[in-house]
Protein backbone atom coordinates (compact mmCIF):
# COMPACT_ATOMS: atom_id res chain seq x y z
CA UNK A 1 0.00 0.00 0.00
CA UNK A 2 1.17 3.53 -0.78
CA UNK A 3 1.04 7.00 0.75
CA UNK A 4 0.39 10.35 -0.95
CA UNK A 5 1.56 13.63 0.57
CA UNK A 6 0.20 16.42 -1.62
CA UNK A 7 -0.15 20.18 -1.82
CA UNK A 8 -0.05 22.09 -5.11
CA UNK A 9 -0.63 18.96 -7.19
CA UNK A 10 -3.33 17.39 -4.99
CA UNK A 11 -5.91 17.27 -7.80
CA UNK A 12 -3.61 15.45 -10.18
CA UNK A 13 -2.38 13.02 -7.55
CA UNK A 14 -5.95 12.19 -6.55
CA UNK A 15 -6.43 10.64 -9.98
CA UNK A 16 -3.58 8.18 -9.60
CA UNK A 17 -4.77 4.61 -9.92
CA UNK A 18 -2.68 3.09 -7.13
CA UNK A 19 -3.36 1.29 -3.87
CA UNK A 20 -3.48 3.80 -1.01
CA UNK A 21 -3.25 3.34 2.72
CA UNK A 22 -3.02 7.04 3.62
CA UNK A 23 -3.25 10.45 1.95
CA UNK A 24 -2.58 13.85 3.51
CA UNK A 25 -2.72 17.30 2.02
CA UNK A 26 -1.04 20.54 3.06
CA UNK A 27 2.35 22.11 3.69
CA UNK A 28 4.51 20.45 6.33
CA UNK A 29 7.76 21.02 8.13
CA UNK A 30 10.30 18.29 7.52
CA UNK A 31 10.17 17.28 11.20
CA UNK A 32 6.38 16.90 10.95
CA UNK A 33 6.66 14.53 8.00
CA UNK A 34 9.39 12.46 9.62
CA UNK A 35 7.45 12.17 12.88
CA UNK A 36 4.16 11.34 11.18
CA UNK A 37 5.59 8.47 9.16
CA UNK A 38 8.09 7.16 11.68
CA UNK A 39 7.23 3.49 12.29
CA UNK A 40 4.43 3.75 9.71
CA UNK A 41 4.68 0.91 7.20
CA UNK A 42 4.11 1.73 3.52
CA UNK A 43 5.38 0.56 0.16
CA UNK A 44 6.03 3.91 -1.54
CA UNK A 45 5.37 7.54 -0.64
CA UNK A 46 4.44 9.88 -3.48
CA UNK A 47 5.62 13.22 -2.18
CA UNK A 48 4.55 16.46 -3.82
CA UNK A 49 7.66 18.58 -3.29
CA UNK A 50 5.51 21.66 -2.64
CA UNK A 51 4.16 19.92 0.49
CA UNK A 52 7.59 20.42 2.08
CA UNK A 53 8.00 23.85 3.69
CA UNK A 54 11.09 25.54 2.30
CA UNK A 55 11.58 22.86 -0.37
CA UNK A 56 13.59 25.19 -2.59
CA UNK A 57 16.30 25.16 0.06
CA UNK A 58 18.13 21.91 -0.67
CA UNK A 59 19.15 21.69 2.99
CA UNK A 60 15.54 20.91 3.89
CA UNK A 61 15.52 18.01 1.43
CA UNK A 62 18.76 16.79 2.95
CA UNK A 63 17.17 16.97 6.39
CA UNK A 64 14.29 14.86 5.07
CA UNK A 65 16.74 12.29 3.67
CA UNK A 66 18.24 11.88 7.16
CA UNK A 67 14.86 11.06 8.68
CA UNK A 68 13.25 8.91 5.98
CA UNK A 69 14.17 6.04 3.70
CA UNK A 70 14.30 7.95 0.42
CA UNK A 71 14.41 4.76 -1.63
CA UNK A 72 10.70 4.48 -0.76
CA UNK A 73 9.92 8.07 -1.80
CA UNK A 74 8.91 9.23 -5.29
CA UNK A 75 9.40 12.98 -5.42
CA UNK A 76 7.05 14.93 -7.71
CA UNK A 77 8.91 18.08 -8.71
CA UNK A 78 7.30 21.42 -9.49
CA UNK A 79 8.13 23.80 -12.35
CA UNK A 80 10.29 26.25 -10.39
CA UNK A 81 13.66 27.21 -11.84
CA UNK A 82 15.53 26.33 -8.67
CA UNK A 83 14.15 22.81 -8.39
CA UNK A 84 14.76 22.16 -12.09
CA UNK A 85 18.31 23.49 -12.10
CA UNK A 86 21.24 21.10 -12.67
CA UNK A 87 22.75 21.90 -9.26
CA UNK A 88 19.52 21.03 -7.37
CA UNK A 89 19.04 17.78 -9.28
CA UNK A 90 22.66 16.85 -8.72
CA UNK A 91 22.20 17.34 -4.99
CA UNK A 92 19.18 15.02 -5.05
CA UNK A 93 21.27 12.31 -6.68
CA UNK A 94 24.09 12.90 -4.18
CA UNK A 95 21.64 12.22 -1.34
CA UNK A 96 20.57 8.94 -2.91
CA UNK A 97 17.25 10.34 -4.10
CA UNK A 98 16.85 8.69 -7.48
CA UNK A 99 13.08 8.61 -7.95
CA UNK A 100 12.05 12.11 -8.96
CA UNK A 101 9.84 13.24 -11.83
CA UNK A 102 7.80 16.11 -13.24
CA UNK A 103 5.60 13.64 -15.07
CA UNK A 104 2.51 12.51 -13.19
CA UNK A 105 2.16 9.48 -15.49
CA UNK A 106 5.65 8.25 -14.60
CA UNK A 107 4.75 7.77 -10.93
CA UNK A 108 2.91 4.47 -11.36
CA UNK A 109 5.87 3.13 -13.34
CA UNK A 110 8.39 4.18 -10.70
CA UNK A 111 6.43 2.41 -7.96
CA UNK A 112 7.24 -0.95 -9.52
CA UNK A 113 10.41 0.06 -11.38
CA UNK A 114 12.48 2.33 -9.12
CA UNK A 115 15.47 4.07 -10.61
CA UNK A 116 19.03 3.11 -9.80
CA UNK A 117 22.01 5.46 -9.85
CA UNK A 118 22.68 4.45 -13.45
CA UNK A 119 19.31 5.89 -14.47
CA UNK A 120 20.04 9.33 -13.00
CA UNK A 121 23.83 9.54 -13.28
CA UNK A 122 23.51 12.07 -16.10
CA UNK A 123 22.14 14.62 -13.59
CA UNK A 124 25.00 14.13 -11.15
CA UNK A 125 27.54 16.95 -11.41
CA UNK A 126 30.91 15.71 -10.25
CA UNK A 127 33.88 17.77 -9.15
CA UNK A 128 34.41 19.29 -12.59
CA UNK A 129 30.70 20.19 -12.89
CA UNK A 130 30.33 17.77 -15.77
CA UNK A 131 27.71 15.04 -15.90
CA UNK A 132 29.28 11.58 -16.22
CA UNK A 133 29.75 10.52 -19.82
CA UNK A 134 29.51 14.14 -21.02
CA UNK A 135 33.11 15.23 -20.62
CA UNK A 136 33.73 18.11 -22.97
CA UNK A 137 30.18 19.36 -22.66
CA UNK A 138 29.04 22.04 -20.29
CA UNK A 139 27.23 21.16 -17.09
CA UNK A 140 24.33 23.35 -18.13
CA UNK A 141 23.04 20.43 -20.23
CA UNK A 142 22.75 22.86 -23.08
CA UNK A 143 26.35 22.91 -24.22
CA UNK A 144 26.63 26.70 -24.05
CA UNK A 145 27.80 27.53 -20.55
CA UNK A 146 30.81 26.44 -18.54
CA UNK A 147 28.89 26.02 -15.30
CA UNK A 148 25.30 25.30 -14.27
CA UNK A 149 22.84 28.16 -14.08
CA UNK A 150 19.78 28.25 -11.86
CA UNK A 151 17.71 29.27 -14.88
CA UNK A 152 18.59 26.15 -16.84
CA UNK A 153 15.67 23.73 -17.10
CA UNK A 154 15.87 20.01 -17.25
CA UNK A 155 14.11 18.08 -19.95
CA UNK A 156 10.35 17.87 -19.57
CA UNK A 157 10.53 14.11 -19.06
CA UNK A 158 12.88 14.06 -16.09
CA UNK A 159 12.19 11.09 -13.92
CA UNK A 160 10.13 9.26 -16.48
CA UNK A 161 11.26 5.68 -16.97
CA UNK A 162 13.63 6.81 -19.71
CA UNK A 163 15.02 9.51 -17.40
CA UNK A 164 16.68 12.28 -19.32
CA UNK A 165 14.19 12.74 -22.13
CA UNK A 166 12.16 11.00 -24.79
CA UNK A 167 14.01 8.92 -27.36
CA UNK A 168 12.97 10.20 -30.76
CA UNK A 169 13.93 7.59 -33.36
CA UNK A 170 13.50 8.50 -37.00
CA UNK A 171 13.00 5.96 -39.79
CA UNK A 172 13.66 6.85 -43.40
CA UNK A 173 13.19 4.76 -46.54
CA UNK A 174 16.26 5.00 -48.77
CA UNK A 175 14.75 2.70 -51.37
CA UNK A 176 11.16 2.90 -52.55
CA UNK A 177 8.71 0.94 -50.43
CA UNK A 178 11.31 -0.02 -47.82
CA UNK A 179 8.51 -0.30 -45.28
CA UNK A 180 9.13 2.41 -42.65
CA UNK A 181 5.39 2.93 -42.04
CA UNK A 182 4.55 -0.71 -41.36
CA UNK A 183 7.79 -1.35 -39.49
CA UNK A 184 7.01 1.49 -37.08
CA UNK A 185 3.53 0.04 -36.56
CA UNK A 186 4.99 -3.37 -35.68
CA UNK A 187 7.77 -1.94 -33.49
CA UNK A 188 5.25 0.16 -31.58
CA UNK A 189 3.09 -2.91 -30.89
CA UNK A 190 6.12 -4.73 -29.57
CA UNK A 191 7.37 -1.81 -27.46
CA UNK A 192 3.90 -1.16 -26.03
CA UNK A 193 4.40 -4.12 -23.70
CA UNK A 194 7.09 -2.28 -21.74
CA UNK A 195 7.24 1.39 -22.78
CA UNK A 196 4.98 4.37 -23.41
CA UNK A 197 5.30 4.81 -27.17
CA UNK A 198 3.98 7.19 -29.81
CA UNK A 199 4.33 6.66 -33.55
CA UNK A 200 4.10 9.64 -35.90
CA UNK A 201 4.37 10.03 -39.65
CA UNK A 202 5.20 13.34 -41.28
CA UNK A 203 3.07 14.86 -44.02
CA UNK A 204 1.21 11.66 -44.91
CA UNK A 205 -1.87 9.88 -43.62
CA UNK A 206 -1.07 6.18 -43.98
CA UNK A 207 -1.18 5.64 -40.20
CA UNK A 208 -4.93 6.24 -40.28
CA UNK A 209 -5.44 2.79 -41.77
CA UNK A 210 -3.90 0.95 -38.81
CA UNK A 211 -6.72 2.07 -36.45
CA UNK A 212 -4.24 2.64 -33.62
CA UNK A 213 -4.71 5.67 -31.37
CA UNK A 214 -0.98 5.63 -30.65
CA UNK A 215 -0.17 6.41 -34.29
CA UNK A 216 -0.55 10.01 -35.43
CA UNK A 217 -0.31 11.63 -38.85
CA UNK A 218 1.07 15.16 -38.49
CA UNK A 219 2.82 17.87 -40.41
CA UNK A 220 6.56 18.34 -40.05
CA UNK A 221 6.11 21.64 -38.23
CA UNK A 222 4.02 19.92 -35.53
CA UNK A 223 6.75 17.45 -34.53
CA UNK A 224 8.77 19.87 -32.33
CA UNK A 225 5.56 20.78 -30.47
CA UNK A 226 4.90 17.12 -29.68
CA UNK A 227 8.47 16.42 -28.58
CA UNK A 228 8.69 19.51 -26.37
CA UNK A 229 5.16 19.31 -24.98
CA UNK A 230 5.54 19.76 -21.18
CA UNK A 231 2.89 17.11 -20.53
CA UNK A 232 4.47 14.64 -22.92
CA UNK A 233 4.89 11.35 -21.08
CA UNK A 234 6.23 9.33 -23.98
CA UNK A 235 9.40 7.38 -23.43
CA UNK A 236 9.78 6.67 -27.13
CA UNK A 237 8.57 8.48 -30.25
CA UNK A 238 9.00 6.60 -33.53
CA UNK A 239 8.97 8.95 -36.52
CA UNK A 240 8.35 8.06 -40.15
CA UNK A 241 10.16 11.02 -41.68
CA UNK A 242 9.17 10.00 -45.22
CA UNK A 243 10.89 12.29 -47.75
CA UNK A 244 11.50 15.10 -45.27
CA UNK A 245 15.02 16.25 -44.51
CA UNK A 246 14.26 17.34 -40.94
CA UNK A 247 16.29 14.50 -39.48
CA UNK A 248 17.79 16.81 -36.86
CA UNK A 249 14.48 16.70 -35.03
CA UNK A 250 15.25 13.07 -34.15
CA UNK A 251 17.79 12.02 -31.54
CA UNK A 252 18.77 9.07 -33.76
CA UNK A 253 18.06 7.88 -37.29
CA UNK A 254 17.58 4.48 -38.89
CA UNK A 255 17.84 4.16 -42.67
CA UNK A 256 15.86 1.41 -44.36
CA UNK A 257 16.82 -0.40 -47.54
CA UNK A 258 14.76 -3.01 -49.37
CA UNK A 259 17.69 -4.87 -50.93
CA UNK A 260 16.20 -6.15 -54.18
CA UNK A 261 18.16 -5.44 -57.35
CA UNK A 262 15.43 -3.17 -58.73
CA UNK A 263 15.16 -1.03 -55.59
CA UNK A 264 18.92 -0.78 -55.05
CA UNK A 265 19.54 0.34 -58.64
CA UNK A 266 16.74 2.90 -58.47
CA UNK A 267 18.18 4.26 -55.21
CA UNK A 268 21.66 4.65 -56.69
CA UNK A 269 20.39 6.27 -59.88
CA UNK A 270 18.54 8.82 -57.79
CA UNK A 271 21.67 9.64 -55.78
CA UNK A 272 25.05 8.38 -56.93
CA UNK A 273 26.60 9.32 -53.58
CA UNK A 274 24.01 7.61 -51.38
CA UNK A 275 26.35 4.80 -50.30
CA UNK A 276 28.94 7.32 -49.14
CA UNK A 277 26.27 9.23 -47.23
CA UNK A 278 25.14 6.21 -45.23
CA UNK A 279 28.59 5.11 -44.07
CA UNK A 280 28.64 4.98 -40.29
CA UNK A 281 24.84 5.23 -40.12
CA UNK A 282 22.36 2.68 -38.77
CA UNK A 283 21.39 0.86 -41.95
CA UNK A 284 18.64 -1.75 -41.71
CA UNK A 285 17.72 -4.13 -44.50
CA UNK A 286 13.95 -4.44 -44.31
CA UNK A 287 11.66 -6.89 -46.09
CA UNK A 288 14.90 -8.65 -46.88
CA UNK A 289 15.33 -12.23 -48.11
CA UNK A 290 19.11 -12.06 -47.93
CA UNK A 291 20.98 -14.83 -46.17
CA UNK A 292 23.76 -14.00 -43.68
CA UNK A 293 26.32 -14.59 -46.47
CA UNK A 294 24.34 -12.31 -48.79
CA UNK A 295 24.42 -9.60 -46.13
CA UNK A 296 28.21 -9.87 -45.91
CA UNK A 297 28.42 -9.47 -49.69
CA UNK A 298 26.11 -6.43 -49.49
CA UNK A 299 28.29 -4.86 -46.79
CA UNK A 300 31.42 -5.44 -48.87
CA UNK A 301 29.96 -3.94 -52.04
CA UNK A 302 28.20 -1.05 -50.33
CA UNK A 303 31.14 -0.36 -47.99
CA UNK A 304 28.79 -0.01 -45.06
CA UNK A 305 27.75 -2.19 -42.15
CA UNK A 306 24.22 -3.53 -41.72
CA UNK A 307 22.72 -2.94 -38.28
CA UNK A 308 19.91 -5.46 -38.71
CA UNK A 309 18.57 -7.73 -41.44
CA UNK A 310 14.78 -8.00 -41.12
CA UNK A 311 12.81 -10.43 -43.31
CA UNK A 312 9.23 -9.88 -44.51
CA UNK A 313 6.97 -10.16 -41.45
CA UNK A 314 3.26 -10.63 -40.85
CA UNK A 315 2.05 -7.28 -39.49
CA UNK A 316 -1.06 -8.94 -38.05
CA UNK A 317 1.05 -10.70 -35.42
CA UNK A 318 1.76 -8.87 -32.17
CA UNK A 319 5.21 -10.33 -31.59
CA UNK A 320 8.22 -11.13 -33.73
CA UNK A 321 11.39 -12.45 -32.16
CA UNK A 322 13.62 -10.72 -34.71
CA UNK A 323 12.07 -7.35 -33.87
CA UNK A 324 12.86 -7.96 -30.21
CA UNK A 325 16.46 -8.66 -31.26
CA UNK A 326 16.46 -5.39 -33.20
CA UNK A 327 14.96 -3.42 -30.29
CA UNK A 328 17.35 -5.03 -27.84
CA UNK A 329 20.29 -3.91 -29.98
CA UNK A 330 18.83 -0.39 -29.93
CA UNK A 331 19.03 -0.45 -26.12
CA UNK A 332 15.49 -1.47 -25.20
CA UNK A 333 16.60 -4.06 -22.69
CA UNK A 334 13.05 -4.99 -21.69
CA UNK A 335 12.48 -6.37 -25.18
CA UNK A 336 14.78 -9.34 -24.69
CA UNK A 337 14.29 -12.05 -27.33
CA UNK A 338 12.75 -15.17 -25.80
CA UNK A 339 12.36 -18.68 -27.06
CA UNK A 340 14.00 -20.34 -29.99
CA UNK A 341 17.67 -20.97 -30.61
CA UNK A 342 19.88 -18.04 -29.61
CA UNK A 343 22.78 -19.25 -31.74
CA UNK A 344 21.73 -17.04 -34.63
CA UNK A 345 19.02 -14.93 -36.23
CA UNK A 346 16.30 -16.97 -37.90
CA UNK A 347 15.83 -14.94 -41.07
CA UNK A 348 12.83 -16.98 -42.16
CA UNK A 349 11.46 -17.68 -38.69
CA UNK A 350 8.17 -15.95 -39.43
CA UNK A 351 6.55 -19.22 -40.54
CA UNK A 352 7.59 -20.87 -37.29
CA UNK A 353 6.54 -18.15 -34.82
Amino acid sequence: MNVIVSNKYAAMLSNLNIDLIKSINGEFEVDELVAQFDNFFFNKMILDITAIKGYQDINNIQKLSFGMDMSKVILLLDDSQVVNSPSYLSELVSMGIYNFTKNIDAIAYLIDNPNSYKDVAQFHLLGNNTPPGNEGQSASFGGRNSKPRESTYITDNIGSPSVGGTRVIGFKDLTDHAGATTLIYMLKKQLDNHYNVLGVELDKEDFLFFNDDGLKSISTKELPQIIKNPVNNYQVILVDVNSNNDEELCTEMIYLIEPSTLMLNKMIRRDRNILDKIKGKKVVLNKSLLTPNDVKDFEYEARCSVFQNIPPLDDKKDQHRILDEFLNRLGFDKNKPTGGNRSGVRLFGITKE
